[in-house]
């Protein structure tokens, strides 16, 4: 993603982890997730682009891995529905590369495998669809929020970090001057399009004053 930027080849909009559906019949080296990332690129650019990351997956992807590569042009497609459906049937059940492969087809999105079983396209494929809903995944790395005390205000938070709410999963906003109480793992989503930082009430109100405390590991894995 940097490498995009640094080539002044278009601007990227981080990384998702989305989670797919864990099953003996799904062959995966790792959970079952797939990666995606958004950019702003200049079409002149979108072939580069892909050699490289074709280059990327051949030379890093883990042995025995199923790697995939799925690039889609939203403006080009004609019901992004159909993709979106694909991502959210891929959470809940066993897909096969045919399906993936099909839809490609149908929709002129580009979809390719590098390598093991070639299973690695459905994963690639959902990716894209999940992302595209803005309701799915949980954005890579930890978001670096600095505080002596573990208790933060939601105004710093949304100063140091870009997310653009901190808000609960019911979607009650919190305003600046509310405090949060951060948890061992700070990790933003992706909820209607945008990057958030959910919050839950405070289940031990103490003394330090904050109503509201980060998700728990446990609870980011629902994303």
């Amino acid at each position: 993603m940097e490498m995009v930027e640094e080539r002044n080849w278009g601007r990227c909009f981080g990384i998702t982890r989305h989670q797919l559906f864990v099953h003996p019949d799904v062959p995966y080296t790792s959970h079952n997730s797939s990666m995606c990332f958004e950019a702003d690129i200049d079409k002149m650019f979108l072939s580069d682009l892909t050699a490289y990351i074709v280059d990327y997956l051949t030379a890093e992807s883990a042995e025995g891995s199923d790697p995939g590569l799925c690039i889609v042009l939203p403006d080009q497609l004609g019901d992004p529905d159909l993709l979106i459906k694909f991502g959210l049937e891929a959470k809940k059940k066993v897909l096969k590369k045919e399906d993936a492969y099909r839809l490609a087809d149908q929709m002129g999105i580009y979809l390719t495998e590098h390598g093991g079983t070639g299973q690695g396209v459905i994963g690639a494929l959902a990716g894209t669809g999940l992302r595209l809903s803005g309701n799915d995944g949980r954005f890579r790395g930890k978001l670096i929020i600095e505080s002596q005390t573990n208790l933060v205000s939601v105004r710093e938070i949304l100063s140091q970090t870009g997310v653009a709410h901190v808000r609960s999963l019911e979607g009650y906003e919190l305003a600046p001057g509310e405090l949060v109480r951060l948890g061992e793992k700070v990790k933003a989503v992706l909820l209607k399009g945008v990057k958030v930082l959910l919050v839950n009430p405070v289940s031990d109100a103490g003394p330090d004053g904050a109503s509201w405390e980060t998700y728990t590991k446990e609870q980011l894995k629902a994303f």
